[in-house]
């Protein structure tokens, strides 16, 4: 990313939840897709800073997720942003591993692939590729 987040100190700005964490949204350049949501505590934020790659919090497996570290589909981030109230965290990312970029685990470009129509969510968007060939 950049020396000015050498210091940790602007994590010290960060409203986190009791837990210790903060909602994070990946959003992508260029397209301005919301690609998906996840958390991120200090440790994790801190490594997304330092080396501009996503890395999050994994609350199911209690332990740092580096994006793609499974599937090979990484976040490179150009901008990490805070929100007003200092309580939400946006990184401004390419997504990498796949063209087009796969963010979500269903391979599927972004998480947000499931639109309310008549009272029903349905799927808007195509898989790009089938999960059980990107989760070996």
């Amino acid at each position: 990313m950049s020396s000015s987040t050498s210091s940790t100190s602007w994590l010290d700005d960060i409203r986190w939840d009791r837990d210790g964490l903060v909602p994070v949204i990946a959003q992508e350049v260029g397209s301005n897709d919301l690609l998906m949501f996840a958390w991120a505590n200090r440790e994790a934020l801190a490594r997304s800073a330092e080396t501009g790659q996503a890395v999050y919090w994994s609350r199911s497996r209690q332990r740092l997720w580096h994006k793609g570290e499974e599937s090979g589909h990484f976040q490179q981030i150009h901008e990490i942003r805070l929100d007003c109230d200092n309580d939400v965290v946006l990184y401004k990312v390419t997504q990498l591993g796949h063209e087009p970029g796969i963010a979500c685990h269903t391979g599927r470009h972004s998480c947000f692939f499931q639109k309310l129509e008549g009272g029903t969510w349905r799927a808007v968007e195509p898989v790009l590729q089938d999960p059980q060939r990107i989760y070996k």
